[in-house]
């Protein structure tokens, strides 16, 4: 018995974080159920696991006996009911709608066992938007990933007026057995510490590729040269992040700041990459195509040959 005593697991939603957090816990020791509402979504669930299995095993030197006891420790489900009724906690990381987390959270009230703790991972909603549907607000509170969890192992946690100190500190010792870096938001705020900082540059990015000043590659050299060292420009990212999310987050704060700009954004996420299936690195297209994106080329930063200069010299003629 670990620490926590948390030791089954739920994972509600088999989407692309969803599925990651599910695969790195059982990769950790954990007991995990996927639970999703379709098949379809835990078949892509399935598959996304087989990529995870070759990750580790190259990134983190796993060995064949690791990866074939975590998939031991995987079950998948679309019934409820089987799905939490032996959960110690139960990680929702369903879309970013709230009425469809409530609505969630209702449905499952009625199966859980006393001792539940439920954490949300909601990278935009506050805790307290949804405490008082999950029966148990004294056990719920936000524990927050960022995507590829095996390498970016941050876990937000935050608290609403009414989540237990129990809670948060069983909470947090569950992320350290999971190897996550907790790192405690001590007031309730949107976007936590991660996508405050995240969803700015992002909308500022996409502003650029929306409004025609810019293209992705460019953006991105601009960022990676402007902040030496780190690997990933703003459209990087938005790719790993995934375009469903990316739209749900920035047609919700385009909605609540009231700000077009933002929601001219999600318009063009949604008609670009949504409406024609482009998930990001999960489908291999984004931006950029996978595996192998322009953007990790070892000259992808390099002053360019001179022959290049009339080709960008004609990008910048204004039509």
């Amino acid at each position: 018995m670990t620490v926590s005593k948390l030791e089954n697991l739920t994972v509600a939603g088999a989407g692309v974080l969803g599925g990651q957090i599910a695969w790195h816990s059982a990769f950790k020791g954990k007991n995990v159920v996927v639970y999703n509402r379709s098949e379809t979504g835990l078949a892509s669930c399935r598959v996304a696991h087989e990529t995870y299995a070759n990750i580790y095993k190259q990134d983190l030197g796993a060995t064949d006996l690791e990866i074939e006891q975590t998939k031991q420790r995987l079950v998948f489900t679309t019934d409820l009911e089987k799905a939490v009724s032996n959960a110690d906690i139960v990680i929702e990381a369903i879309p970013e709608i709230l009425d469809v987390k409530i609505k969630f959270y209702q449905s499952m009230q009625e199966f859980l066992p006393e001792h539940t703790i439920l954490a949300t991972n909601s990278s935009t909603l506050l805790p307290s938007d949804f405490a008082e549907h999950t029966g148990r607000p004294e056990k719920f509170g936000a524990l927050h990933f960022a995507n590829l969890i095996w390498s970016m192992n941050l876990a937000e946690v935050m608290a609403h007026e009414g989540t237990s100190e129990q809670t948060l500190i069983d909470t947090t010792r569950f992320a350290v057995e999971i190897g996550m870096v907790p790192i405690p938001v001590e007031k309730e705020y949107n976007g936590y510490v991660i996508n405050a900082m995240l969803v700015p540059i992002i909308n500022a990015a996409q502003s650029l590729i929306t409004k025609g000043v810019s293209t992705p590659e460019y953006i991105d050299k601009t960022y990676m040269i402007f902040n030496r060292g780190t690997s990933l420009g703003p459209c990087g990212i938005m790719d790993i992040v995934g375009f469903k999310t990316i739209y749900n987050v920035l047609s919700y704060w385009g909605e609540v700041k009231n700000d077009q700009d933002m929601l001219d954004n999600a318009q063009y996420i949604k008609e670009n990459f949504v409406d024609k299936g482009i998930q990001g690195i999960q489908g291999g297209k984004g931006y950029y195509q996978y595996p192998n994106p322009s953007f990790q080329a070892e000259d992808f930063l390099d002053v360019p040959d001179i022959s290049k200069a009339e080709e960008i010299a004609k990008m910048a003629l204004l039509a």
